[in-house]
């Protein structure tokens, strides 16, 4: 029954979602993100979109496998590499189930729709842990990168510090004789 009307319901309930993860960027960017509809010039917009059609479309369907985790994967390594704390870059996850209560308000109000929707939620509630594991692991990778840069700039600074240091006691040394 739910997901009968979730399928039904499924465009509208796409477009909340979606304009509740814009929401949480700068308004400049938000702006850019709706308007831009071209892949190639907005391709956060672009992965938003088809992400979250392909996430939402998984679990009317029960499908929680390697497709809807690699959806999520690409969310969330944008959502890693922007401004955002942990929370704010998983909690797109948690605003599908604001978008669907939103949407299913007056269907809400029959108690085994309702008690279909909460177990439903409780996947979603899965879908953001699963989500802030991803985060961790993009950070990580993150974190790695630039401790990898910052070790091969102190290399190749010292390397230059040492041919510095090496010519100048040349010099010395050919003054001296």
């Amino acid at each position: 029954m739910l997901n009968d009307l979730l399928t039904k319901k499924k465009n509208a309930i796409l477009k909340r979602w979606f304009q509740s993860i814009i929401d949480t960027y700068h308004p400049d960017a938000a702006n850019f993100l709706t308007k831009q509809k071209d892949r190639f010039a907005n391709p956060v917009g672009y992965t938003l979109t088809a992400e979250t059609e392909n996430i939402f479309n998984a679990l009317i369907a029960g499908d929680f496998t390697e497709p809807t985790v690699s959806s999520l994967e690409n969310i969330i390594r944008i959502r890693s590499v922007q401004e955002f704390s942990p929370s704010q870059a998983v909690s797109f996850a948690f605003f599908l189930k604001k978008a669907i209560r939103e949407e299913l308000k007056p269907e809400l109000k029959d108690v085994k729709m309702l008690e279909e929707l909460t177990n439903f939620e409780t996947t979603i509630d899965r879908l953001a842990l699963i989500a802030f594991d991803i985060y961790s692991a993009c950070r990580e990778k993150l974190y790695d990168i630039k401790v990898k840069e910052i070790k091969s700039r102190s290399y190749k600074i010292m390397e230059r510090t040492n041919i510095f240091i090496g010519n100048t006691e040349q010099e010395e040394n050919n003054d001296n004789s």
